[in-house]
């Protein structure tokens, strides 16, 4: 595909370098001469200054013959306005943008983005994406990452093996043959920094972290045969009253479970407009670097800690000292992946990289075939896809075995007319049925090809 990326910062660059290592031809636009330059001569494609919005400069971009227009600038009226260029000039035919303002994203404002308004496509919140990231995470207590698939009927579980975990030194293989009825499977592994797809064979060792995709209702017994506990967080604080964390609250405000939930917020203004806007949420003003607000906020008693704030080092810092107080669970957002590679050493369970998810969610409306959703592991060294399976499919009418998935991908669960199956090679794989498959970022793209329809499809 030809794409055209608006934006050659930290998120801008970094779906440009995925696209363009997929084998798609991307040019950037930016008005930061250097920032082009970079781009350009790290990524070895095809760069414009100017601005994303000028029609002129869309044009130099090669808009004319373009199949998709993404606007991944700082600027959220920037990012609309090229949607409307490359739409009203230039028939562009898939436009997504990047908006920040949740101002634009309220539901009484929902007509603005109609094709006959403001043609975007798909419209992506970073801040709505963490958000909902971090409540994911609050699935269980003794996870660092958790993800639902196929609408929630499976779940992927990030677990770190400790010295008396139960299943340490055991084949895959043999670990399958003794809990036969468990419906659930290692599909990553990170050992060290490698993050691996594993073979039956391979086993597992302390300081492992391990990738699961579990069936819904086994979740909390594979989480116990990791020797872990599986129960959901119910106390929640959360540091930080941005628009992450407000948004956060109330998610959590809305949920059905009755979650507890405390926010801590240094600035006073904004303190009390996160008070006037919550009903059920206790805010603090205070600094959460502070023992005498980390004890206010009941962080004794806490089941988990969100740091999101906009700054790196209060997150780590705070999640550090929530830890030492004795919370289970803390989450730090993260922005700078030298912080997040510092986590372990202060104690933090896990980071939510802002940059990560919506890259994520970008790029699931960039695949071709049917893939419902991508969701990276890591810096993009994997990614886990969801993707439906069509009449033309190559993999269509083939057994499992014979489908063709090539080394480093692993099948991990497939919703079928009968319901959800784990993967056995003599199953059949059919038209409608769809797949849940981890990919290491080397064969993604031979992946996405299993998926594929041929023009006769349409």
């Amino acid at each position: 595909m030809k794409i055209i990326v608006c934006g050659a910062g930290r998120v801008g660059s970094q779906i440009a370098k995925r696209l363009a290592e997929e084998g798609n031809q991307v040019t950037v636009i930016d008005q930061n001469p250097e920032l082009v330059r970079h781009v350009v001569e790290a990524l070895d494609l095809n760069g414009v200054v100017g601005y994303a919005s000028h029609p002129d400069v869309q044009d130099r971009a090669g808009a004319g013959d373009a199949d998709m227009l993404i606007a991944a600038t700082q600027m959220d009226e920037v990012n609309m306005v090229a949607c409307q260029v490359a739409h009203s000039v230039f028939s562009v035919p898939r436009k997504i943008a990047r908006v920040r303002a949740q101002n634009y994203l309220e539901a009484r404002w929902a007509d603005l983005f109609r094709r006959d308004h403001m043609p975007l496509d798909v419209v992506i919140s970073p801040e709505a994406e963490v958000a909902r990231v971090a409540i994911s995470r609050l699935a269980s207590t003794s996870a660092f990452d958790t993800h639902t698939f196929l609408d929630g009927r499976a779940q992927l579980i990030g677990l770190k093996l400790e010295q008396d975990c139960p299943v340490l030194n055991t084949p895959l293989r043999q670990l399958s043959e003794l809990f036969s009825t468990l419906a659930a499977i290692v599909v990553a592994i990170r050992r060290g920094d490698a993050l691996l797809a594993p073979t039956p064979n391979d086993q597992l060792y302390a300081g492992d972290a391990v990738y699961l995709l579990a069936a819904e209702q086994d979740v909390q017994r594979a989480i116990s045969i990791f020797g872990r506990e599986g129960r959901p967080a119910r106390r929640i604080v959360i540091i930080g009253a941005g628009n992450v964390g407000l948004t956060v609250a109330e998610l959590l405000e809305a949920d059905p479970r009755g979650i507890r939930a405390t926010i801590i917020e240094r600035d006073r203004e904004r303190a009390e407009f996160a008070a006037d806007r919550l009903s059920r949420t206790v805010v603090l003003n205070g600094d959460a670097l502070e023992p005498e607000i980390l004890d206010e906020a009941g962080i004794v008693d806490a089941d988990a800690v969100l740091a999101l704030t906009d700054d790196d080092k209060t997150n780590l810092l705070a999640c550090a000292l929530s830890k030492q107080a004795g919370c289970g669970l803390t989450i730090a957002l993260t922005n700078d992946a030298v912080f997040s590679n510092l986590a372990g050493a202060l104690g933090v369970d896990a980071t939510i990289n802002p940059r990560a998810t919506t890259v994520s969610s970008i790029l699931r409306h960039v695949r071709r075939g049917r893939i419902r959703q991508v969701y990276s592991i890591g810096e993009g060294e994997g990614e886990v896809i969801e993707a439906q399976v069509l009449m033309t499919s190559p993999i269509a009418g083939k057994r499992l075995r014979d489908a063709g998935f090539p080394p480093g991908a692993l099948v991990g669960a497939i919703m079928t007319r009968d319901g959800l199956k784990m993967p056995e090679g003599d199953l059949t794989i059919t038209d409608g049925d769809v797949m849940v498959v981890f990919a290491l970022r080397d064969v993604v793209k031979q992946v996405e090809q299993l998926f594929r329809v041929s023009v006769d499809f349409f």
